[in-house]
């Protein structure tokens, strides 16, 4: 399990002043000040005509992220955010956003810029038609044309395939931070350090479906990255062999009438 975040400054994450949303963009951020205001932005340009929040967590930055987020907010965005005193990683402040937002669906998004919003009504539309047709679905963003560095595209070649080879998640890059689900499916998964690249296999496990999407894909042009280059690799195939063990363990009942008298 993550350690539980601690809560510190930023603005009340009820927000009453804020009209009820159909989606929440969750941004997961440490150390990207540079990033906070063309990223708000482009999230207002992509959703304007769809009622939206986008709901930050500062993930214990020690640069003006904070200041940048209350820029942002001052300048009109429909935005709310949440700090960690203390990083706690991405999954953990994924779960801290998926918590506080107030939509039906979620939307989540790297903080970095790499991922374009653009993306987002596209995937969104594939996951209310899934749920039309009866189904819960995560629409995993697919970065066909990755702009990384060559150490980061090796890993993560090397990560996917053997998570694809032990979990049978049916996602050709789980590690694309740009993702479309519902928030009651979220909140029905089992919490855990680096989550965030297991949700595939974690909606299925919860009898969820999972179908991937091409998305955009940029090179980053402000800040450095934060959330480290090894564990794309040595850390995600030790959680595998954890997530593999929970895959097996898992149980759904099919309930097949009402017992009440």
């Amino acid at each position: 399990m993550p350690s539980a975040p601690r809560a510190g400054a930023g603005p009340d994450a009820a927000a009453p002043d804020l009209p009820a949303p159909i989606v929440s963009v969750v941004v997961p951020v440490r150390n990207e000040a540079p990033n906070i205001g063309p990223l708000v932005d482009e999230i207002e340009a992509a959703l304007g005509a769809v009622p939206h929040e986008i709901v930050y967590v500062d993930d214990g930055s020690t640069d003006g992220t904070g200041d940048a987020l209350a820029a942002a907010r001052a300048a009109g965005a429909p935005l709310r955010w949440l700090r960690h005193r203390a990083s706690c990683g991405q999954s953990a402040a994924v779960i801290t956003g998926v918590k506080a937002a107030r939509g039906r669906w979620i939307a989540t998004l790297d903080g970095d810029g790499q991922n374009d919003p653009a993306d987002i009504p596209r995937l969104l539309a594939r996951a209310e038609a899934e749920a039309a047709a009866g189904r819960r679905t995560l629409v995993a963003g697919h970065r066909v044309n990755r702009k990384d560095s060559g150490v980061k595209r090796y890993t993560s070649r090397i990560a996917n395939a053997i998570r694809s080879r032990l979990l049978r998640d049916a996602t050709p890059d789980t590690g694309c931070g740009l993702k479309v689900f519902p928030r009651d499916l979220f909140l029905e998964l089992p919490h855990f350090d680096h989550m965030h690249r297991f949700l595939p296999a974690l909606t299925l496990r919860q009898g969820g479906h999972v179908v991937s999407e091409p998305v955009n894909h940029r090179p980053r042009v402000r800040g450095v990255s934060n959330y480290g280059t090894l564990d794309r690799l040595l850390v995600s195939i030790f959680d595998l062999v954890g997530m593999a063990w929970l895959q097996r363990r898992g149980r759904r009942p099919e309930i097949e009438r009402d017992a009440a008298p």
